[in-house]
């Protein structure tokens, strides 16, 4: 499969709409991606009453700062679109619509938590 071969899309054939998927990853990259990022960052270098809590996130942040900290969402959000492409070529939309959702879920509640032990 070659870069200008598109057959990795859900095509006009496909039992998967690919409009709502789309509005799935932005909520997700707007909570998982910035809401959390930026209220972690928050909580990470402004509160000195709080420290992450996860020991992969403060390894990559004692080891690379913020770039750790991007960098880990980037792996995780690319890990997420790679499972996502992979459901869509086996047209099976469980495994195409789970990894934005749950980026999604697990966005929102990230940063609901934060956000309250920020205020």
């Amino acid at each position: 499969m070659s870069i200008a071969d598109a057959s990795w899309t859900p095509d006009a054939g496909s039992a998967i709409p690919t409009e709502p998927v789309l509005r799935i990853w932005a909520l997700a990259l707007a909570t998982y991606g910035i809401g959390d990022g930026i209220t972690t960052a928050l909580l990470v270098w402004a509160s000195p009453l709080h420290r992450e809590a996860n020991p992969v996130v403060i390894a990559a942040i004692d080891a690379f700062g913020g770039g750790g900290l991007i960098g880990l969402k980037a792996l995780a959000i690319g890990v997420c679109v790679a499972i996502s492409l992979w459901g869509s070529t086996d047209d099976d939309p469980f495994v195409f619509y789970l990894p934005p959702i749950t980026l999604a879920l697990v966005g929102t509640a990230t940063t609901l938590l934060n956000l309250n032990l920020l205020l």
